[in-house]
Protein backbone atom coordinates (compact mmCIF):
# COMPACT_ATOMS: atom_id res chain seq x y z
CA UNK A 1 0.00 0.00 0.00
CA UNK A 2 1.08 3.54 -0.51
CA UNK A 3 0.02 7.14 -0.57
CA UNK A 4 -1.61 8.59 -3.64
CA UNK A 5 1.56 9.97 -5.17
CA UNK A 6 2.97 6.51 -5.85
CA UNK A 7 1.73 4.24 -8.58
CA UNK A 8 1.22 0.68 -9.63
CA UNK A 9 -1.06 -1.54 -11.63
CA UNK A 10 -4.19 -3.51 -10.76
CA UNK A 11 -3.48 -6.61 -12.78
CA UNK A 12 -0.98 -9.45 -12.61
CA UNK A 13 -1.07 -11.05 -16.02
CA UNK A 14 1.36 -9.67 -18.58
CA UNK A 15 -0.51 -9.45 -21.84
CA UNK A 16 0.54 -6.19 -23.47
CA UNK A 17 0.83 -6.79 -27.22
CA UNK A 18 4.33 -6.96 -28.64
CA UNK A 19 5.13 -4.67 -31.55
CA UNK A 20 6.10 -6.26 -34.82
CA UNK A 21 9.75 -7.18 -34.79
CA UNK A 22 12.29 -9.23 -36.57
CA UNK A 23 13.14 -12.69 -35.37
CA UNK A 24 16.81 -11.72 -35.32
CA UNK A 25 18.52 -11.95 -31.96
CA UNK A 26 19.91 -9.11 -29.92
CA UNK A 27 23.46 -10.30 -30.60
CA UNK A 28 23.67 -8.25 -33.79
CA UNK A 29 22.68 -5.08 -31.98
CA UNK A 30 25.18 -5.85 -29.23
CA UNK A 31 28.04 -6.49 -31.64
CA UNK A 32 27.89 -2.95 -32.93
CA UNK A 33 27.63 -1.39 -29.47
CA UNK A 34 29.85 -3.20 -27.00
CA UNK A 35 32.49 -0.51 -27.20
CA UNK A 36 30.11 2.19 -25.99
CA UNK A 37 31.24 3.59 -22.67
CA UNK A 38 28.74 3.96 -19.86
CA UNK A 39 27.14 7.42 -19.56
CA UNK A 40 -0.20 -17.13 -0.16
CA UNK A 41 0.28 -14.70 2.54
CA UNK A 42 -1.02 -16.69 5.50
CA UNK A 43 1.94 -15.65 7.60
CA UNK A 44 0.98 -12.02 7.26
CA UNK A 45 -1.09 -11.33 10.36
CA UNK A 46 -1.37 -7.56 10.35
CA UNK A 47 -4.84 -6.14 10.70
CA UNK A 48 -6.52 -3.16 9.13
CA UNK A 49 -7.26 -0.84 12.02
CA UNK A 50 -10.63 0.84 12.49
CA UNK A 51 -10.87 4.25 14.14
CA UNK A 52 -13.89 6.17 15.33
CA UNK A 53 -12.88 9.75 14.57
CA UNK A 54 -13.71 11.30 11.20
CA UNK A 55 -10.82 12.87 9.34
CA UNK A 56 -11.97 12.48 5.75
CA UNK A 57 -10.94 15.09 3.21
CA UNK A 58 -13.25 15.58 0.31
CA UNK A 59 -10.35 16.64 -1.88
CA UNK A 60 -8.99 13.11 -1.69
CA UNK A 61 -12.10 11.55 -3.22
CA UNK A 62 -13.22 11.50 -6.82
CA UNK A 63 -17.04 11.43 -6.81
CA UNK A 64 -18.98 10.24 -9.82
CA UNK A 65 -22.40 11.37 -11.01
CA UNK A 66 -25.52 10.50 -9.02
CA UNK A 67 -29.21 10.64 -9.74
CA UNK A 68 -30.05 12.40 -6.48
CA UNK A 69 -28.55 15.05 -4.23
CA UNK A 70 -25.82 13.30 -2.26
CA UNK A 71 -24.33 15.92 0.07
CA UNK A 72 -25.20 14.25 3.39
CA UNK A 73 -25.01 10.73 1.94
CA UNK A 74 -21.51 11.36 0.64
CA UNK A 75 -20.39 12.62 4.04
CA UNK A 76 -21.88 9.51 5.67
CA UNK A 77 -19.94 7.22 3.35
CA UNK A 78 -16.66 9.12 3.70
CA UNK A 79 -17.00 9.19 7.46
CA UNK A 80 -17.55 5.44 7.49
CA UNK A 81 -14.60 4.76 5.19
CA UNK A 82 -12.33 7.05 7.21
CA UNK A 83 -12.50 4.50 10.02
CA UNK A 84 -10.26 2.18 7.97
CA UNK A 85 -6.61 2.84 8.70
CA UNK A 86 -3.72 1.69 6.52
CA UNK A 87 -1.55 -0.15 9.09
CA UNK A 88 1.68 0.80 7.31
CA UNK A 89 1.10 4.57 7.26
CA UNK A 90 -1.30 5.02 10.19
CA UNK A 91 -3.55 7.13 7.95
CA UNK A 92 -7.15 6.49 6.90
CA UNK A 93 -7.83 5.37 3.34
CA UNK A 94 -9.80 8.53 2.52
CA UNK A 95 -6.93 10.82 3.44
CA UNK A 96 -4.54 8.51 1.56
CA UNK A 97 -6.63 9.13 -1.56
CA UNK A 98 -7.61 5.51 -2.10
CA UNK A 99 -11.33 6.23 -2.60
CA UNK A 100 -12.24 6.93 -6.23
CA UNK A 101 -15.28 7.13 -8.53
CA UNK A 102 -17.91 7.24 -5.80
CA UNK A 103 -21.51 7.02 -6.99
CA UNK A 104 -24.47 7.25 -4.62
CA UNK A 105 -28.21 6.81 -5.10
CA UNK A 106 -29.68 7.38 -1.67
CA UNK A 107 -33.23 6.79 -2.84
CA UNK A 108 -32.33 3.23 -3.83
CA UNK A 109 -29.79 2.83 -1.04
CA UNK A 110 -27.00 2.06 -3.49
CA UNK A 111 -23.32 3.00 -3.05
CA UNK A 112 -20.45 2.14 -5.36
CA UNK A 113 -16.82 3.24 -5.30
CA UNK A 114 -13.33 2.07 -6.21
CA UNK A 115 -10.39 1.59 -3.84
CA UNK A 116 -7.29 2.45 -5.85
CA UNK A 117 -4.26 1.04 -4.07
CA UNK A 118 -0.80 1.85 -5.28
CA UNK A 119 0.46 -1.72 -5.69
CA UNK A 120 -1.47 -4.80 -6.79
CA UNK A 121 0.78 -6.80 -4.45
CA UNK A 122 -0.76 -5.20 -1.33
CA UNK A 123 -0.76 -8.01 1.26
CA UNK A 124 -4.10 -6.95 2.77
CA UNK A 125 -6.07 -5.80 -0.26
CA UNK A 126 -8.76 -8.39 0.46
CA UNK A 127 -9.10 -7.09 4.01
CA UNK A 128 -9.47 -3.53 2.72
CA UNK A 129 -12.28 -4.68 0.43
CA UNK A 130 -14.04 -6.58 3.21
CA UNK A 131 -13.83 -3.73 5.74
CA UNK A 132 -14.98 -1.16 3.17
CA UNK A 133 -18.08 -3.25 2.48
CA UNK A 134 -18.74 -3.71 6.17
CA UNK A 135 -18.42 -0.10 7.36
CA UNK A 136 -20.59 1.29 4.55
CA UNK A 137 -23.21 -1.46 4.76
CA UNK A 138 -24.02 -0.58 8.38
CA UNK A 139 -25.29 2.88 7.38
CA UNK A 140 -29.09 2.79 7.95
CA UNK A 141 -30.04 3.94 4.46
CA UNK A 142 -27.59 1.69 2.57
CA UNK A 143 -29.01 -1.47 0.98
CA UNK A 144 -26.33 -2.38 -1.54
CA UNK A 145 -22.55 -1.73 -1.60
CA UNK A 146 -20.33 -2.35 -4.61
CA UNK A 147 -16.58 -2.04 -3.98
CA UNK A 148 -14.12 -2.39 -6.85
CA UNK A 149 -10.40 -2.90 -6.17
CA UNK A 150 -7.71 -1.49 -8.46
CA UNK A 151 -4.22 0.01 -8.42
CA UNK A 152 -2.59 2.94 -10.15
CA UNK A 153 -0.67 2.52 -13.41
CA UNK A 154 2.99 1.60 -13.04
CA UNK A 155 5.14 4.72 -13.05
CA UNK A 156 8.22 5.93 -11.15
CA UNK A 157 8.09 9.15 -9.13
CA UNK A 158 10.10 11.08 -11.75
CA UNK A 159 9.50 9.27 -15.04
CA UNK A 160 10.29 12.17 -17.37
CA UNK A 161 13.94 12.17 -16.22
CA UNK A 162 14.51 8.51 -17.14
CA UNK A 163 15.26 6.58 -20.34
CA UNK A 164 12.05 5.59 -22.09
CA UNK A 165 12.50 1.93 -21.22
CA UNK A 166 12.35 2.70 -17.48
CA UNK A 167 9.49 5.19 -17.50
CA UNK A 168 6.79 2.64 -16.70
CA UNK A 169 8.49 0.82 -13.83
CA UNK A 170 7.25 1.69 -10.35
CA UNK A 171 9.95 0.16 -8.16
CA UNK A 172 13.48 -1.04 -8.91
CA UNK A 173 14.94 -3.41 -6.31
CA UNK A 174 18.66 -4.23 -6.16
CA UNK A 175 19.56 -7.62 -4.69
CA UNK A 176 23.21 -7.35 -3.71
CA UNK A 177 25.89 -9.07 -1.68
CA UNK A 178 29.18 -7.64 -2.99
CA UNK A 179 30.56 -11.17 -2.57
CA UNK A 180 30.18 -14.08 -4.95
CA UNK A 181 28.76 -17.46 -4.00
CA UNK A 182 26.40 -16.41 -1.20
CA UNK A 183 23.17 -17.17 -3.06
CA UNK A 184 22.33 -13.69 -4.30
CA UNK A 185 20.91 -14.89 -7.62
CA UNK A 186 18.82 -17.50 -5.82
CA UNK A 187 17.31 -14.81 -3.61
CA UNK A 188 16.74 -12.42 -6.54
CA UNK A 189 14.93 -14.97 -8.70
CA UNK A 190 12.77 -16.40 -5.91
CA UNK A 191 11.90 -12.91 -4.65
CA UNK A 192 10.82 -11.90 -8.16
CA UNK A 193 8.52 -14.91 -8.57
CA UNK A 194 7.13 -14.37 -5.07
CA UNK A 195 6.17 -10.79 -5.97
CA UNK A 196 4.56 -12.09 -9.17
CA UNK A 197 2.56 -14.61 -7.14
CA UNK A 198 1.36 -11.74 -4.94
CA UNK A 199 -0.22 -10.13 -8.00
CA UNK A 200 2.50 -7.79 -9.23
CA UNK A 201 3.97 -7.42 -12.70
CA UNK A 202 7.65 -8.24 -12.38
CA UNK A 203 10.86 -8.28 -14.38
CA UNK A 204 14.35 -9.59 -13.61
CA UNK A 205 17.54 -7.99 -14.88
CA UNK A 206 20.67 -10.12 -14.55
CA UNK A 207 23.44 -7.52 -14.27
CA UNK A 208 26.30 -10.02 -14.03
CA UNK A 209 27.89 -9.88 -17.48
CA UNK A 210 30.92 -12.00 -16.56
CA UNK A 211 28.89 -14.86 -15.08
CA UNK A 212 25.12 -14.57 -15.77
CA UNK A 213 23.03 -16.94 -13.64
CA UNK A 214 19.53 -16.32 -14.97
CA UNK A 215 19.74 -18.73 -17.96
CA UNK A 216 20.42 -21.58 -15.52
CA UNK A 217 17.83 -20.65 -12.93
CA UNK A 218 14.82 -20.22 -15.27
CA UNK A 219 13.71 -22.05 -18.39
CA UNK A 220 11.98 -19.67 -20.81
CA UNK A 221 10.70 -21.11 -24.06
CA UNK A 222 12.73 -18.56 -25.99
CA UNK A 223 16.31 -18.44 -24.75
CA UNK A 224 17.47 -15.61 -27.01
CA UNK A 225 16.71 -11.93 -26.66
CA UNK A 226 15.18 -10.41 -29.78
CA UNK A 227 15.34 -6.87 -31.04
CA UNK A 228 12.87 -4.53 -32.61
CA UNK A 229 14.80 -3.28 -35.68
CA UNK A 230 12.56 -0.23 -36.11
CA UNK A 231 12.88 1.07 -32.55
CA UNK A 232 16.32 -0.48 -31.96
CA UNK A 233 15.00 -1.82 -28.66
CA UNK A 234 15.34 -5.19 -26.94
CA UNK A 235 12.39 -7.52 -26.48
CA UNK A 236 12.73 -9.37 -23.15
CA UNK A 237 12.04 -13.07 -22.94
CA UNK A 238 9.52 -14.40 -20.42
CA UNK A 239 9.09 -17.34 -18.08
CA UNK A 240 5.84 -17.89 -16.16
CA UNK A 241 4.77 -14.27 -16.59
CA UNK A 242 8.02 -12.66 -15.44
CA UNK A 243 10.07 -10.70 -17.98
CA UNK A 244 13.74 -11.63 -18.19
CA UNK A 245 16.88 -9.93 -19.52
CA UNK A 246 20.37 -11.36 -19.16
CA UNK A 247 23.58 -11.23 -21.15
CA UNK A 248 23.31 -15.00 -21.09
CA UNK A 249 20.27 -14.70 -23.37
CA UNK A 250 22.19 -12.58 -25.87
CA UNK A 251 23.80 -15.56 -27.60
CA UNK A 252 27.21 -14.42 -26.40
CA UNK A 253 27.74 -16.69 -23.40
CA UNK A 254 29.88 -15.08 -20.72
CA UNK A 255 31.65 -11.84 -21.49
CA UNK A 256 35.38 -11.38 -21.85
CA UNK A 257 35.78 -7.60 -21.94
CA UNK A 258 37.09 -4.67 -19.96
CA UNK A 259 35.12 -2.76 -17.36
CA UNK A 260 34.09 0.29 -19.43
CA UNK A 261 32.75 -1.98 -22.17
CA UNK A 262 30.78 -3.98 -19.59
CA UNK A 263 29.25 -0.78 -18.20
CA UNK A 264 28.15 0.17 -21.71
CA UNK A 265 26.54 -3.24 -22.27
CA UNK A 266 24.70 -3.05 -18.94
CA UNK A 267 23.47 0.44 -19.77
CA UNK A 268 22.18 -0.71 -23.15
CA UNK A 269 20.58 -3.90 -21.86
CA UNK A 270 18.78 -2.14 -19.05
CA UNK A 271 17.66 1.14 -20.63
CA UNK A 272 16.75 0.03 -24.17
CA UNK A 273 14.65 -2.98 -23.17
CA UNK A 274 10.91 -2.74 -23.72
CA UNK A 275 10.00 -3.62 -20.16
CA UNK A 276 6.44 -2.36 -20.44
CA UNK A 277 4.53 -1.61 -17.25
CA UNK A 278 6.18 -3.26 -14.25
CA UNK A 279 5.41 -2.91 -10.58
CA UNK A 280 8.82 -4.31 -9.59
CA UNK A 281 12.06 -4.77 -11.52
CA UNK A 282 14.47 -6.96 -9.55
CA UNK A 283 18.14 -6.40 -10.42
CA UNK A 284 20.52 -9.25 -9.64
CA UNK A 285 23.62 -7.17 -8.93
CA UNK A 286 27.12 -8.50 -9.74
CA UNK A 287 29.62 -8.93 -6.88
CA UNK A 288 31.75 -5.98 -5.86
CA UNK A 289 31.48 -2.21 -5.40
CA UNK A 290 33.30 -1.00 -8.51
CA UNK A 291 32.52 0.73 -11.78
CA UNK A 292 29.75 -1.66 -12.83
CA UNK A 293 27.85 -1.32 -9.55
CA UNK A 294 28.19 2.46 -9.57
CA UNK A 295 26.98 2.59 -13.17
CA UNK A 296 23.84 0.67 -12.23
CA UNK A 297 23.15 2.92 -9.26
CA UNK A 298 23.60 6.04 -11.37
CA UNK A 299 21.56 5.15 -14.46
CA UNK A 300 18.51 3.79 -12.64
CA UNK A 301 16.55 5.18 -9.68
CA UNK A 302 16.87 2.30 -7.23
CA UNK A 303 13.95 2.26 -4.83
CA UNK A 304 15.59 -0.04 -2.32
CA UNK A 305 18.18 -2.79 -1.85
CA UNK A 306 18.01 -6.27 -0.35
CA UNK A 307 21.33 -7.50 1.07
CA UNK A 308 22.31 -11.18 0.91
CA UNK A 309 24.98 -12.64 3.18
CA UNK A 310 26.10 -15.90 4.79
CA UNK A 311 27.04 -16.56 8.44
CA UNK A 312 30.83 -16.34 7.93
CA UNK A 313 32.72 -13.25 9.12
CA UNK A 314 34.43 -12.95 5.73
CA UNK A 315 31.04 -12.56 4.09
CA UNK A 316 30.10 -9.80 6.54
CA UNK A 317 33.23 -7.80 5.70
CA UNK A 318 32.39 -7.69 2.00
CA UNK A 319 28.66 -7.15 2.55
CA UNK A 320 29.44 -4.18 4.81
CA UNK A 321 31.20 -2.50 1.88
CA UNK A 322 28.08 -2.88 -0.22
CA UNK A 323 25.82 -1.45 2.48
CA UNK A 324 28.11 1.58 2.77
CA UNK A 325 28.02 2.02 -1.02
CA UNK A 326 24.23 2.07 -1.03
CA UNK A 327 24.23 4.46 1.92
CA UNK A 328 26.46 6.94 0.08
CA UNK A 329 24.20 6.69 -2.97
CA UNK A 330 21.09 7.26 -0.80
CA UNK A 331 19.61 3.85 -1.60
CA UNK A 332 17.79 2.42 1.45
CA UNK A 333 18.63 -1.18 2.42
CA UNK A 334 15.32 -2.65 3.56
CA UNK A 335 16.17 -6.28 4.39
CA UNK A 336 19.01 -8.70 5.00
CA UNK A 337 18.79 -12.32 3.88
CA UNK A 338 21.24 -14.64 5.65
CA UNK A 339 21.58 -17.67 3.39
CA UNK A 340 22.77 -21.16 4.35
CA UNK A 341 22.16 -20.47 8.03
CA UNK A 342 21.39 -23.89 9.38
CA UNK A 343 19.99 -27.34 8.75
CA UNK A 344 17.87 -29.69 10.87
CA UNK A 345 18.80 -33.33 11.49
CA UNK A 346 17.95 -35.87 14.19
CA UNK A 347 15.63 -33.39 15.85
CA UNK A 348 18.39 -30.80 16.27
CA UNK A 349 19.38 -27.60 14.45
CA UNK A 350 22.97 -27.27 13.30
CA UNK A 351 24.87 -24.11 12.27
CA UNK A 352 27.84 -25.41 10.22
CA UNK A 353 29.10 -21.95 9.23
CA UNK A 354 28.62 -20.23 12.57
CA UNK A 355 26.06 -17.60 13.48
CA UNK A 356 25.64 -13.85 13.57
CA UNK A 357 26.71 -12.33 10.25
CA UNK A 358 23.16 -11.31 9.30
CA UNK A 359 22.38 -10.02 12.78
CA UNK A 360 25.61 -8.04 12.75
CA UNK A 361 24.61 -6.33 9.48
CA UNK A 362 21.19 -5.49 10.92
CA UNK A 363 22.59 -4.12 14.17
CA UNK A 364 25.53 -2.19 12.74
CA UNK A 365 23.66 -0.54 9.87
CA UNK A 366 20.13 -0.36 11.26
CA UNK A 367 18.51 -2.43 8.51
CA UNK A 368 15.05 -3.26 9.84
CA UNK A 369 14.41 -6.84 8.70
CA UNK A 370 16.39 -10.10 8.80
CA UNK A 371 15.39 -13.33 7.04
CA UNK A 372 17.16 -16.68 7.58
CA UNK A 373 17.32 -19.19 4.75
CA UNK A 374 18.17 -22.78 5.73
CA UNK A 375 20.45 -25.17 3.89
CA UNK A 376 18.07 -27.16 1.70
CA UNK A 377 19.10 -29.45 -1.16
CA UNK A 378 15.82 -28.64 -2.93
CA UNK A 379 16.64 -24.92 -3.00
CA UNK A 380 19.92 -25.58 -4.80
CA UNK A 381 18.40 -28.25 -7.05
CA UNK A 382 15.52 -26.00 -8.14
CA UNK A 383 17.99 -23.33 -9.18
CA UNK A 384 19.88 -25.81 -11.31
CA UNK A 385 16.69 -27.27 -12.82
CA UNK A 386 15.43 -23.97 -14.21
CA UNK A 387 12.36 -23.79 -11.96
CA UNK A 388 12.58 -21.46 -8.89
CA UNK A 389 11.84 -23.07 -5.53
CA UNK A 390 8.83 -20.82 -4.87
CA UNK A 391 7.29 -22.10 -8.11
CA UNK A 392 8.25 -25.76 -7.62
CA UNK A 393 7.01 -25.91 -3.99
CA UNK A 394 4.82 -22.85 -3.28
CA UNK A 395 3.64 -24.18 0.09
CA UNK A 396 7.05 -25.25 1.39
CA UNK A 397 8.99 -23.73 4.28
CA UNK A 398 11.42 -21.93 1.97
CA UNK A 399 8.53 -20.42 -0.01
CA UNK A 400 7.00 -19.11 3.23
CA UNK A 401 10.26 -17.32 4.03
CA UNK A 402 10.24 -15.71 0.59
CA UNK A 403 6.56 -14.77 1.04
CA UNK A 404 7.50 -12.91 4.21
CA UNK A 405 10.41 -11.27 2.36
CA UNK A 406 8.03 -10.29 -0.46
CA UNK A 407 5.61 -8.69 2.00
CA UNK A 408 8.50 -6.80 3.58
CA UNK A 409 9.73 -5.50 0.21
CA UNK A 410 6.23 -4.38 -0.81
CA UNK A 411 5.69 -2.55 2.49
CA UNK A 412 9.09 -0.91 2.58
CA UNK A 413 8.93 0.24 -1.05
CA UNK A 414 5.52 1.74 -0.37
CA UNK A 415 6.81 3.62 2.66
CA UNK A 416 9.89 4.87 0.81
CA UNK A 417 7.87 6.16 -2.13
CA UNK A 418 5.38 7.84 0.18
CA UNK A 419 8.17 9.50 2.17
CA UNK A 420 10.02 10.64 -0.95
CA UNK A 421 6.91 11.99 -2.66
CA UNK A 422 6.00 14.13 0.35
CA UNK A 423 9.52 14.99 1.60
CA UNK A 424 9.52 18.54 0.18
CA UNK A 425 6.26 20.35 -0.57
CA UNK A 426 5.10 23.95 -0.88
CA UNK A 427 2.39 25.21 1.45
CA UNK A 428 0.84 28.09 -0.42
CA UNK A 429 -1.31 29.16 2.54
CA UNK A 430 1.78 30.09 4.58
CA UNK A 431 4.10 30.67 1.60
CA UNK A 432 6.73 28.28 2.93
CA UNK A 433 8.49 25.13 1.74
CA UNK A 434 7.87 22.25 4.12
CA UNK A 435 10.67 19.70 4.49
CA UNK A 436 10.54 16.28 6.14
CA UNK A 437 13.50 14.22 5.00
CA UNK A 438 12.87 10.46 4.67
CA UNK A 439 13.78 8.45 7.78
CA UNK A 440 13.63 11.61 9.88
CA UNK A 441 10.93 12.69 12.33
CA UNK A 442 11.98 16.33 12.05
CA UNK A 443 9.75 18.67 10.04
CA UNK A 444 10.79 22.26 9.28
CA UNK A 445 9.94 25.16 6.97
CA UNK A 446 12.10 27.24 4.61
CA UNK A 447 11.48 30.57 2.92
CA UNK A 448 11.33 30.02 -0.88
CA UNK A 449 13.72 32.93 -1.48
CA UNK A 450 16.27 31.36 0.88
CA UNK A 451 16.18 28.10 -1.07
CA UNK A 452 16.48 29.88 -4.44
CA UNK A 453 19.41 32.04 -3.29
CA UNK A 454 21.32 28.99 -2.08
CA UNK A 455 21.39 27.22 -5.43
CA UNK A 456 24.86 25.78 -5.99
CA UNK A 457 24.66 25.01 -9.71
CA UNK A 458 27.02 26.47 -12.33
CA UNK A 459 24.33 28.99 -13.21
CA UNK A 460 24.52 30.47 -9.72
CA UNK A 461 28.15 29.83 -8.70
CA UNK A 462 31.29 29.99 -10.87
CA UNK A 463 32.66 26.44 -11.03
CA UNK A 464 36.29 27.57 -11.30
CA UNK A 465 36.51 30.44 -8.83
CA UNK A 466 33.57 29.71 -6.51
CA UNK A 467 32.42 33.29 -7.03
CA UNK A 468 28.72 33.85 -6.38
CA UNK A 469 27.07 34.76 -9.71
CA UNK A 470 23.50 34.85 -8.38
CA UNK A 471 23.20 37.95 -6.22
CA UNK A 472 20.90 38.35 -3.22
CA UNK A 473 18.87 41.06 -4.93
CA UNK A 474 18.40 38.92 -8.05
CA UNK A 475 15.80 36.87 -6.20
CA UNK A 476 12.49 38.51 -5.30
CA UNK A 477 11.48 38.18 -1.68
CA UNK A 478 7.98 36.95 -2.60
CA UNK A 479 9.17 34.30 -5.08
CA UNK A 480 7.17 31.07 -5.07
CA UNK A 481 8.07 27.69 -6.60
CA UNK A 482 5.94 26.55 -9.51
CA UNK A 483 6.63 22.84 -9.10
CA UNK A 484 8.54 20.52 -6.78
CA UNK A 485 9.41 16.98 -7.94
CA UNK A 486 11.39 14.18 -6.27
CA UNK A 487 14.85 13.37 -7.66
CA UNK A 488 15.44 9.87 -6.36
CA UNK A 489 15.97 9.39 -2.64
CA UNK A 490 18.36 12.31 -2.19
CA UNK A 491 17.00 15.54 -3.65
CA UNK A 492 14.12 17.44 -5.27
CA UNK A 493 13.87 19.44 -8.47
CA UNK A 494 12.31 22.87 -7.94
CA UNK A 495 11.00 24.83 -10.92
CA UNK A 496 10.88 28.62 -10.42
CA UNK A 497 8.83 31.27 -12.30
CA UNK A 498 11.83 32.27 -14.46
CA UNK A 499 11.98 28.69 -15.81
CA UNK A 500 15.09 27.75 -13.83
CA UNK A 501 15.10 24.18 -12.49
CA UNK A 502 17.05 23.91 -9.23
CA UNK A 503 18.32 20.62 -7.83
CA UNK A 504 18.07 20.83 -4.05
CA UNK A 505 19.64 17.90 -2.14
CA UNK A 506 18.08 17.01 1.21
CA UNK A 507 21.48 17.41 2.87
CA UNK A 508 21.68 21.02 1.69
CA UNK A 509 18.11 21.87 2.67
CA UNK A 510 18.83 20.70 6.21
CA UNK A 511 21.64 23.29 6.53
CA UNK A 512 19.60 26.34 5.43
CA UNK A 513 18.18 29.00 7.74
CA UNK A 514 14.74 27.91 8.88
CA UNK A 515 11.52 29.78 9.49
CA UNK A 516 10.63 29.99 13.17
CA UNK A 517 7.10 29.86 14.58
CA UNK A 518 5.59 28.49 11.38
CA UNK A 519 3.27 25.48 11.23
CA UNK A 520 1.37 23.78 8.42
CA UNK A 521 -2.24 24.76 7.90
CA UNK A 522 -4.86 22.06 8.40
Amino acid sequence: MQAVQASSSPHFSIHSPKPPHSSSTWAGLLASSVNVKSPPLSSYNRRVILKSSFSARAASVEVGTSSVSTGTAEEDVLKALSQIIDPDFGTDIVTCGFVKDMQIDKALGEVSFRLELTTPACPIKDVFEQKANEVVAVLPWVKNVNVTMSAQPAKPLFAEQLPSGLQTISNIIAVSSCKGGVGKSTVAVNLAYTLADMGARVGIFDADIYGPSLPTMVSPESRLLEMNPEKKTIIPTEYMGVKLVSFGFAGQGRAIMRGPMVSGVINQLLTTTEWGELDYLVIDMPPGTGDIQLTLCQIVPLTAAVIVTTPQKLSFIDVAKGVRMFSKLKVPCVAVVENMCHFDADGKRYYPFGRGSGSQVVQQFGIPHLFDLPIRPTLSASGDSGMPEVVADPQGDVSKIFQNLGVCVVQQCAKIRQQVSTAVTYDKSIKAIKVKVPDSDEEFFLHPATVRRNDRSAQSVDEWTGEQKLQYTDVLEDIEPEEIKPMGNYAVSITWPDGFSQIAPYDQLQTLERLVGVSAQA
